[in-house]
């Protein structure tokens, strides 16, 4: 049974630190209390995650929600994020928290080492990763603006982009006008308040239909930690109609089962520095960690490896077979939470790893 925490309202989840977030690693805005998800519903939501048919219809586990389909809205919602409102987006008092000062640690053009350990560091290699991963903007209910990370996959339209369900949504019914964020903008490449290669609207997008449950029952968090909160968006074109993936390029896409111990690296945006002197994450650059994955003690459906990132960060992708020299590797799964959910020896960032749910998202977004 969870508890209602509200900021004034909305939803959000806590995690390490004091935060006030409980799906981890998440957005900073208002929430719900969490309880932990139990292994036995952990066990049969997989095996009620069976769904797979092969076509790209939407299933009965699919909810979708209409993004920005007018240019007037386009134009609205590009216009609102502007430098300042993005560098404070995550902020729990933005009225009265100093805008953030750059990032400038130097790039370094040469390649990671392959499989060197990292529990977090400004990424400066260059390569795809940093076109094709990006800040997710959105506000919530309650009027206020928070962020997430996102990546470009490789698609039929060119324009699908995942992310966390719960960076989209809280539980609920999703014709509830709290349910759903709004004023989604994913910026690729976002460094220091700019939009190297643009800013792009949602059209549609689409989470498990998991989320629709009654939040006087059940927490956001039961349901992320039953290994479903994979999500897609279908990015608008960017002006004179190219297509996302057109400018950014992409990485892949993976649904094949985890691997104890294989190595992933992650990528994100953590920002819980606006409201926290302790963090040093303020998400003015793109983070990395890389290290051995392992299931999460208290919610085995997660993996992770040692990283320190924290809110903003959701989201974010994991990637295996990542190249070091390119940027380029498989997205195998997306930062859901950290060690106060899924337990071990902190500080940990687990990942929803993609099953079938995901990939019934993913075949409905890519042919939207």
């Amino acid at each position: 049974m969870s508890t209602p925490y509200r900021r004034p309202c909305g939803h959000q989840i806590r995690t390490r630190r004091p935060l006030r977030h409980a799906i981890g690693a998440t957005v900073a805005a208002s929430a719900t209390v969490v309880a932990l998800v139990a292994p036995a519903v952990a066990a049969d939501a997989a095996q009620r995650n069976q769904l797979s048919d092969g076509s790209g219809a939407a299933k009965p586990d699919t909810t979708t929600h209409v993004g920005a389909t007018t240019a007037q809205e386009r134009n609205r919602i590009n216009a609102y994020w502007t430098p300042e409102r993005m560098k404070l987006a995550g902020a729990l008092v933005p009225e009265i928290t100093p805008v953030p000062g750059d990032d400038n640690t130097p790039d370094d053009p040469r390649p990671l080492p392959a499989n060197t350990p990292d529990s977090g560091a400004v990424w400066t290699h260059n390569g795809a990763v940093e076109k094709n991963v990006g800040r997710l903007f959105f506000t919530f209910s309650d009027g206020y603006d928070g962020s997430c990370t996102a990546t470009v996959v490789t698609s039929a339209n060119r324009s699908t982009v995942v992310t966390a369900a719960h960076c989209l949504r809280g539980v609920g019914s999703p014709s509830a006008g709290d349910t759903w964020n709004h004023n989604f903008y994913f910026v690729p490449g976002y460094r220091n308040g700019t939009k190297p290669l643009g800013g792009f609207t949602a059209r549609t997008m689409a989470t498990s239909s998991r989320w629709n449950v009654d939040p006087d029952t059940t927490a956001s968090s039961d349901v992320a930690a039953a290994g479903y909160d994979a999500a897609f968006l279908v990015a608008n074109p960017a002006t004179g109609g190219r297509p996302l993936a057109d400018i950014t390029g992409s990485q892949r896409i993976g649904f094949s089962q985890p691997v104890d111990s294989e190595f992933v690296h992650a990528f994100g945006y953590p920002n819980y520095g606006l409201n926290d002197p302790g963090d040093k994450y303020v998400g003015s650059r793109m983070i990395h960690c890389a290290g051995t994955t392992h299931p999460g003690p208290k919610a085995p459906l997660l993996w992770g490896e040692t990283c320190n990132m924290s809110p903003g960060s959701s989201g974010g992708p994991h990637l295996a077979h990542f190249d070091t020299r390119t940027g380029t590797g498989t997205v195998v799964g997306v930062t859901t939470t950290d060690e106060e959910l899924a337990g071990g020896q902190g500080p940990m960032l687990y990942a929803t790893r993609f099953g079938d749910s995901a990939h019934h998202l993913y075949d409905w977004a890519q042919s939207r």
